[in-house]
């Protein structure tokens, strides 16, 4: 061998080791909302090989999926509860790909436009977030790089940009979804008789519960609308058996709503109920669920 090609042999070989022993980071801003007038923190993972290559490979592009908070919690909670370490201990067992994550502060919306206009979050994420984060990172551009997840709140979110626009995401997954079975009319009552959740909804679906911003917002009723259409999306979705919400009986109305629909999908009914730890106990399996996705396994 000479000179120069062992060179070449010894620097691959130096840059490889660097790579594998490179760290992944959480990096958080904020983008100044034009739509909904205020300020939106997001916090980003960028994995180890994204920044790695960065010198090497500045081409090189990743996927990205979308991480939507539940009620109560912000955009760092996914990584300040555990999900980061979890994240980097499934790189290095190679039980996932690399793609970015990519966790935006989403309130008390439900991830959706409030019926009285005065809140536009569903704008603001697929007109102005959306855009402006696969403009600043390295993301693939195309559906088939794209996909969104949730947790409670933010797994109902996911399950119905999902189900709205399967033209822009190729994959979806939701743990113990928001996903609600009782009436619109049921709903009121329930607010009027003081019930917390009832309270919640009001502020984005109105008091009383307006009933074709309900409907149109609806995974179920999205699920029905665009069935053919999500027979190219993968679906996933977990919920505990014994969830505090009930929402166990949302998500088995949905699984037996795609049953009919011929709308093939990944259902798990595990036993646990609504809590940080059911969540994090199911993590893994999401994220490997959208590494195969990615096609990165």
């Amino acid at each position: 061998m000479d000179c120069p090609l062992r060179i070449v042999v010894l620097f691959a070989a130096f840059a490889a080791s660097l790579a594998a022993h490179a760290q992944s980071r959480i990096e958080c801003d904020a983008l100044n909302s034009r739509i909904l007038k205020h300020p939106v923190h997001y916090c980003v993972y960028l994995p180890a090989g994204y920044e790695a290559g960065a010198s090497q490979h500045p081409a090189q592009k990743y996927p990205v999926l979308y991480f939507l908070h539940g009620l109560g919690d912000n955009e760092r909670t996914l990584f300040n509860s555990g999900g980061w370490t979890m994240l980097d201990d499934l790189r290095r067992q190679h039980k996932m790909g690399e793609f970015l994550i990519v966790a935006p502060e989403g309130g008390r919306t439900f991830y959706i436009n409030s019926t009285d206009g005065s809140v536009r979050y569903s704008d603001f994420f697929l007109q102005e977030f959306v855009p402006m984060i696969e403009a600043k990172y390295r993301i693939s551009k195309g559906r088939n790089n794209r996909a969104i997840s949730g947790i409670s709140m933010g797994g109902y979110g996911a399950l119905r940009f999902a189900f709205a626009h399967p033209e822009m995401f190729s994959a979806v997954s939701a743990q113990s979804a928001a996903l609600i079975t009782e009436s619109p009319q049921e709903l009121d009552t329930a607010a009027r008789s003081g019930a917390p959740l009832g309270k919640l909804l009001a502020t984005v679906f109105g008091s009383p519960i307006e009933v074709q911003h309900w409907k149109d917002n609806s995974p179920f009723t999205l699920a029905n609308r665009n069935q053919a259409a999500l027979r190219r999306l993968a679906i996933y979705f977990n919920c505990g058996q014994d969830d505090n919400y009930g929402f166990e009986k949302g998500a088995a109305a949905l699984h037996e709503q795609l049953l009919k629909e011929g709308v093939k999908h990944e259902y798990h009914p595990y036993s646990g109920d609504h809590s940080l730890s059911y969540f994090l106990a199911h993590f893994t399996e999401v994220m490997e669920f959208h590494s195969r996705a990615f096609g990165l396994k």
